[in-house]
């Protein structure tokens, strides 16, 4: 018998609301308490998807909006392998941000809705568990570096925000919201596939990404689905 799969915990928020810090000190953590734990980031910048994007993340290269939402996508579905990989050899991974922002921050654009958002990313690992450091903007504003990066300023940031409310509103997704300083003074409970590593057990199957529409894709008996019962909301709808 396998033993039970590791769990996939991602940390999500604006821009320097804490996520690095906190995936650090979750791992550490982890670690310390006989977990076996990763950490991942997205983009993952040491490929050549993830050097395209860090270019443009720091405003020294141009690409177009729809495009560069494909090479955010591309940047993930290129460490699927990786990431069934560890948790099949039950390591827990802790991932600091994931296709939320994605979406998240496409969608903060023009003329760009959650529901197109979402399609790249349809069929990626479904997370366990995905925690939301809530940081009220103006303070996030304030940390150091604030700026550096093509998304980091106050009215996009706004309207990123408001796409999360809406993402966290699917109660298929085991959301929790949290504050850095709260989130970093308790070891949250581990998911269910990683709560009791040493016992022996068949590995449970990753939850998928969905679209919201059903036509789009045909099921598996068994296989969970993200975003399955999500409708498309306007920008009058925020």
């Amino acid at each position: 018998m396998a033993g039970r799969r590791g769990a996939l915990i991602v940390l999500e928020g604006v821009d320097r609301a804490g996520k690095s810090t906190q995936s650090r000190k979750l791992v550490s953590a982890l670690c310390a308490a006989g977990h076996r734990a990763e950490l991942l980031r997205f983009p993952e910048r040491s490929t050549e998807i993830g050097k395209l994007l860090s270019s443009y993340l720091e405003k020294k290269s141009e690409v177009e909006d729809h495009s560069v939402h494909l090479l955010f996508s591309a940047n993930r579905w290129e460490h699927v392998p990786l990431i069934k990989e560890k948790l099949s050899q039950g390591v827990t991974l802790v991932v600091d941000r994931y296709a939320f922002s994605g979406v998240a921050f496409t969608s903060a654009k023009e003329n760009f809705s959650l529901h197109w958002c979402k399609q790249p990313d349809v069929g990626l690992p479904k997370p366990d568990l995905v925690v939301f450091l809530q940081l009220r903007l103006a303070e996030a504003a304030r940390r150091g570096e604030f700026g550096r990066e093509r998304y980091e300023n106050g009215s996009f940031q706004k309207r990123a925000l408001q796409s999360f409310r809406q993402l966290m509103g699917d109660e298929t997704l085991n959301w929790r919201v949290s504050s850095p300083g709260a989130f970093g003074k308790q070891l949250p409970a581990l998911p269910a596939p990683a709560a009791e590593p040493s016992q022996a057990a068949p590995l449970e199957s990753l939850g998928v990404l969905a679209p919201a529409s059903p036509r789009w894709v045909s099921r598996s008996v068994g296989t969970g689905c993200l975003w399955d019962s999500q409708e498309e909301l306007g920008r009058d709808q925020l």
